[in-house]
């Protein structure tokens, strides 16, 4: 079962994803609105991980689910986008765990309950 959702505006082949823990929006409908995302991440009780601010303020006005993972860095190639994801991606599961809302910068994490 899955437990994160890959917004679109993240790329679709990225090896974090590619296991049964994540589900691209792209497999359940690449033309969703940000609500549709929100309510299907709910209703399967999914972390949506984005590069979309909205998610982030969504989030601070409710309670999870769903919980967002927040990228904040800009556009990066494959690999050194990989890099920065791979090198953070246990501390961000951990946050995630007790937070609602992960903030995800190329030199930090920032969490909020």
């Amino acid at each position: 079962m899955a437990k994160f959702l890959i917004d679109i505006n993240l790329p679709y082949y990225f090896a974090l994803g590619n296991t049964a823990d994540f589900i691209h929006q792209r497999d359940i409908d690449a033309m969703q609105s940000d609500k549709d995302i929100w309510d299907y991440a709910t209703s399967n009780k999914l972390t949506i991980i984005t590069k979309d601010v909205d998610f982030s303020f969504r989030v601070m006005l409710q309670n999870p689910p769903p919980k967002v993972i927040h990228i904040q860095f800009g556009n990066l190639k494959m690999k050194p986008f990989y890099d920065v994801m791979n090198d953070l991606w246990k501390s961000i599961l951990e946050l995630n765990s007790n937070h609602k809302l992960i903030n995800v910068f190329i030199d930090r994490i920032e969490a909020i309950e």
